[in-house]
């Protein structure tokens, strides 16, 4: 299983469409996306600063933000479907179908996840494929990458302190068995003969933990 981390702010950059086409094309059933909250998520930012709204309730309503902007990327592209739960996963993958993540079920179903602003969908990736076993997790970005790719192997400190990722991804990421990696917006076209590890290494920003 792959799991692929679109982030809310692909939204109007044609390349989202590509990554979802792409995606539909090669995945036979093994890739999941994860969607980001974007301006979904924003929205409860906002609220939150102009009401008593406490951040047990704010984890909640974005959890609710990145169901939406699954829902608008299952919409997106018709062989698309939505998964809420670990078994409706394995059945959209015996079905050999796209996957679009609907985190809010199974992410407040885990007493254990913070509830808070510093674990974002970065981290909720990370913690998706922990519980799926995922062989890779790819986090796409809109920022380019080349800073990163040439502060290896330190780039996942870069990326957290540009907060390009969240703080909390690391413990996510940390002593797990698949490997981590940031791509462009762009680089969807890397898998246009199909989703293999060797074409990662062409343009990925490999992630390790070396926080400190």
């Amino acid at each position: 299983m792959w799991v692929i981390k679109l982030g809310g702010s692909l939204l109007g950059a044609p390349e989202l469409a590509k990554w979802l086409e792409t995606i539909v094309n090669h995945c036979d059933g093994h890739v999941i996306i994860v969607p980001g909250g974007g301006l979904f998520a924003n929205s409860v930012r906002e609220a939150q600063q102009i009401s008593n709204m406490s951040d047990a309730v704010a984890h909640q309503l974005a959890l609710l933000a990145m169901d939406q902007f699954g829902l608008m990327l299952a919409s997106m592209n018709p062989h698309l479907v939505t998964a809420s739960t670990e078994l409706e996963i394995a059945e959209r993958g015996w079905q050999h179908r796209g996957i679009v993540w609907l985190p809010s079920k199974m992410v407040l179903a885990d007493e254990t996840i913070p509830q808070n602003w510093q674990v974002t969908s970065d981290s909720l990736a990370a913690w998706l494929a922990n519980k799926l076993g995922a062989q890779q997790l790819i986090m796409v970005k809109s920022a380019p990458l080349l800073r990163y790719q040439q502060a290896a192997p330190s780039a996942l400190q870069h990326l957290v302190d540009d907060e390009v990722i969240d703080s909390q991804f690391s413990q996510y990421i940390a002593g797990q068995l698949y490997q981590t990696w940031v791509l462009n917006k762009a680089d969807y076209a890397l898998f246009k003969q199909g989703f293999d590890a060797k074409y990662l290494l062409k343009k990925g920003v490999r992630l390790g933990v070396t926080l400190e």
